[in-house]
């Protein structure tokens, strides 16, 4: 029975915080600004327009609450409810939602993950980060396919590099 307690004294130990950090009650982190947010949208956007497509771009911040959405004038009804489900969703799971789509097919382990409330298992949806942690996500909706969408995506995160460097 003491091999057993000494386990689970051990994991218990090392589970347990650091040295002070019981002490500490808060802590802090770092989100995109709203211009930073819009002007990613406002690149995604325009990328897309570029190619011919007429797209709806959401941002979200890192916990998926959104910051900006914008819908070109012919983009379809559907599409910033789903610019913004992409974008909550890669923030939430924290990974592109075009790495997603395979992962949650029916009859894969986290198939069940689709029936979550407002989660969008489609390309175009990508994480925004900055020095390895996620500061928010982008979604766009409109272009003839995901992987379309993505590289709009990529364009408005590349609009901001300079902005959330640190």
């Amino acid at each position: 029975m003491k091999p057993i307690i000494a386990i689970l004294l051990a994991l218990g130990m090392s589970l347990s915080p650091g040295a002070g950090a019981e002490d500490e009650g808060l802590f802090s982190s770092q989100s995109l600004t709203t211009e930073a947010a819009l002007k990613a949208a406002q690149a995604a956007l325009l990328h897309c327009r570029g190619q011919g497509y007429q797209v709806a771009v959401a941002v979200v911040d890192r916990m998926g609450i959104l910051q900006v959405a914008l819908r070109d004038r012919y983009a379809g009804a559907h599409t910033p409810d789903t610019a913004k489900g992409k974008a909550w969703t890669a923030a939430s799971f924290r990974a592109n939602t075009s790495e997603m789509v395979e992962v949650t097919q029916p009859g894969e382990p986290q198939a069940g993950v689709r029936h979550l409330p407002g989660a969008v298992m489609v390309g175009g949806g990508m994480i925004i980060e900055a020095a390895g942690s996620l500061v928010g996500a982008i979604g766009v909706s409109g272009a003839p396919g995901g992987d379309l969408d993505d590289t709009c995506a990529e364009a408005g995160i590349a609009a901001i590099e300079e902005l959330i460097a640190f």
